[in-house]
């Protein structure tokens, strides 16, 4: 159980025959339809806060820092496209991953991504079928923390994973604000004329959230460009990142992992070019 973690009156994700269950499910349904987006507030208590936080420091020094130039696919540059073309423009990216693997079995973070109840929730609430909702098989990426310091951020990205659930564990002094284009691309159109018009600025439609120490987030990110503000203070933003998928035994692709982890594992080759959609990525 995790009541010594999730406040499971407020959220009671173990009791889905409930009355209750079933209008948090409708609450989330109309966010997630409006903007694919659903934040569930407090949904971590303050004494399973404490729990998070004390993991997230002991592992903080795993985290893979990386200090690169990306673009919103995490792709190498593509001459084919011409010189503007999202493909082609590049930014800055400063940002620190713990893998997977850093994470056990008992520990609190892998304990909500792996309790029986917490999948079945997160796929109704995104009214999702179960022959097309999965955990993450990627043995660095299905449960991370991402670590982020002072000056740090993330630049205007696309998830690889279809659906990802982030829980916020301890915000910096200020800034790191998430800000996200919902559904600004589909599995079918990556409309590349919507992507430019954010990445040339334009924040028509950028919907902006501040985050606070046990918010749950449900969000679409393979089809939502999104982004990190620089955090600032010498406090470290940690978010949990919880990672589900829409094909059984999607993985993360080589060139992607060796950027966000450092080191890549024979499972990411042999998953290399199973993808069930033709975005980039």
């Amino acid at each position: 159980m995790l009541h010594d973690l999730v406040d499971l009156g407020r959220y009671p994700i173990d009791r889905p025959d409930s009355w209750a269950y079933e209008q948090m499910i409708r609450d989330l349904r109309r966010e997630l339809d409006q903007d694919g987006c659903a934040v569930l507030n407090g949904f971590v208590h303050e004494d399973g806060l404490g729990h998070l936080r004390r993991e997230a420091d002991a592992v903080a020094p795993k985290a893979h820092r990386s200090f690169n130039r990306t673009n919103a696919y995490f792709t190498k540059d593509d001459p084919r496209f011409g010189i503007g073309h999202p493909v082609r423009r590049f930014y800055d990216r400063s940002n620190a991953f713990v893998p997977a693997d850093n994470f056990g079995k008992t520990g609190p973070l892998r304990r909500i991504y792996e309790y029986p109840g917490f999948m079945p929730f997160i796929r109704t609430a995104l009214n999702a079928p179960e022959d097309r909702f999965f955990r993450y098989d990627d043995p660095l990426a299905d449960v991370i923390i991402n670590v982020v310091e002072e000056g740090q951020g993330f630049p205007w990205h696309f998830d690889t994973n279809n659906y990802t659930v982030t829980l916020a564990i301890q915000n910096g002094e200020t800034g790191g604000a998430f800000e996200y284009a919902p559904n600004l691309r589909s599995a079918e159109d990556e409309n590349f004329k919507g992507v430019t018009a954010v990445l040339d600025g334009g924040m028509a439609g950028v919907r902006r959230l501040e985050l606070q120490p046990g918010d749950l987030q449900i969000f679409k990110g393979r089809y939502s460009l999104h982004r990190v503000a620089p955090v600032e203070g010498a406090r470290k933003r940690y978010v949990g990142i919880f990672s589900f998928v829409e094909a059984e035994g999607m993985c993360g692709g080589v060139e992607r992992t060796r950027q966000l982890y450092g080191r890549v594992l024979p499972h990411h080759y042999e998953r290399e070019g199973t993808r069930k959609d033709q975005l980039l990525d």
